[in-house]
């Protein structure tokens, strides 16, 4: 056995308290994945070793710094990097299979690594030929990236907010200074970027590293699921940053992508891996836990014919889902193939995307409530906590509401109307 298949790499000893100021250990050249089928094979290593304690981590709400550093060390977060630049450039449709299991493990510790896929695709998409060589080399050797936001207006038709701004400092170096919140991965990052804006009042993207200084990451994420992702605030207090550690996003506003659709097909992989992880551990309460409703005339639930029927049309809706999610995946692989993506290809992608964001929500939502009444009253006890799959797929489903998937499916097919390109399409 590996030292990545033991899942005890990089380990430390934590207390549960949680420390906003608390740095990642420096990063270590991780194991190098060498195929897909591998990738597909650390992840149910890792998953079955999260599992054993998801729901003691989501009760004491204890942050999985350990079970991050095995993450890494497994070289699970390098599968994207491009094979120009020395990675697997494994396919979308790998990505979504790593990100549904390691979610029907532990969708907090799952959805940690969101951000840093995302943006090796904004990489791959906006950065330069250095930048994409530098970063690219870093992901290599072990570091995590952590975003930073984005923020976004009130006001209708607005995306973002600038509440991160560059300036120039009495010297002339160029520094940054900001607040950003909803940071997923950003308290467990070598890196940080996040968007902000430049001097000319242009959108940018500025990458700091974690232990800079003026960098000030704060734990004060206190939703009801999602419980350990520390999806936080971030702050940045002039912090200085190189020419080079700023993306000019704006130079790309007019160019189709798949940023968006690879951004929405992660966070649909993760509402997946919630239903798949509630399903399971629902049928595994009512095999080994539940009784027989006493009109049943049965001696054990597993016999009871209302639940055989609502355990199969809940069975059927998951994997749907699930297929769904693939299908998506493999269109997203096929328009990356294209010479070039334009406006066509990039919309097919967002209402591919969309079909699968839509339909992993609603099984999400399904089974992490419907469990309860297949496995009884004596499920609901806190000890078991089996509450967090529903918490999970609450909180996480209303990352982007499900109601303007429709509505942007539905303009598609009726009006022919592109989808807005941003990274919640």
């Amino acid at each position: 056995m590996s030292k990545f298949e033991s899942g005890q790499e990089h380990l430390i000893a934590t207390s549960p308290a949680t420390e906003s100021g608390r740095l990642p250990l420096p990063p270590r050249a991780p194991h190098r994945i060498a195929s897909e089928a591998e990738a597909l094979a650390v992840a149910e290593r890792l998953a079955a070793g999260f599992r054993q304690t998801a729901a003691q981590r989501d009760r004491e709400r204890r942050l999985p710094w350990d079970e991050i550093e095995s993450y890494t060390a497994s070289g699970l977060g390098a599968i994207t990097i491009p094979r120009a630049h020395g990675g697997l450039e494994a396919s979308y449709e790998t990505l979504a299979r790593v990100f549904a299991t390691l979610c029907a493990a532990d969708p907090s510790l799952g959805q940690i690594p969101q951000n840093h896929f995302a943006l090796i695709q904004n990489l791959r998409d906006t950065g330069s030929a250095e930048q994409q060589a530098r970063w690219f080399r870093a992901v290599l050797d072990g570091h995590r990236f952590g975003n930073a936001g984005p923020e976004r207006k009130a006001k209708a038709g607005h995306l973002y907010q600038a509440t991160a701004r560059l300036h120039r400092d009495e010297q002339g170096g160029l520094r940054v200074s900001g607040t950003r919140f909803y940071s997923t991965g950003a308290i467990f990052a070598h890196w940080i970027p996040f968007r902000a804006v430049d001097e000319a009042e242009r959108p940018v993207q500025v990458w700091v590293r974690r232990d800079a200084p003026g960098v000030r990451v704060i734990d004060d994420w206190s939703s009801f699921g999602q419980r350990t992702t520390a999806s936080g605030s971030v702050v940045f207090d002039a912090v200085a940053v190189e020419a080079d550690d700023v993306v000019a996003l704006w130079r790309h506003a007019d160019i189709p992508n798949l940023s968006g659709p690879v951004s929405q097909l992660i966070q649909a992989a993760i509402d997946a891996g919630i239903a798949q992880g509630a399903l399971a551990d629902g049928l595994a309460f009512v095999r080994e836990k539940s009784r027989p409703w006493v009109d049943s005339g049965v001696s054990s639930a597993t016999l009871d014919p209302h639940l055989i029927q609502e355990v199969g049309q809940l069975q059927v809706e998951v994997d749907a889902a699930y297929a769904v999610l693939l299908e998506s995946a493999r269109t997203l692989d096929e328009l990356a193939a294209l010479p070039a993506v334009d406006e066509a290809a990039a919309a097919r992608a967002s209402v591919a995307v969309a079909e699968a964001k839509i339909l992993t929500t609603e099984a999400a939502l399904a089974a992490s409530e419907q469990l309860f009444a297949l496995a009884g009253s004596s499920a609901t006890r806190a000890a078991h906590n089996l509450d967090r799959h529903w918490r999970n797929a609450r909180v996480h489903t209303l990352h982007d509401p499900v109601r303007w998937k429709y509505h942007l499916l539905g303009n598609y097919l009726l009006n022919g109307a592109l989808p807005r390109r941003h990274q919640w399409n």
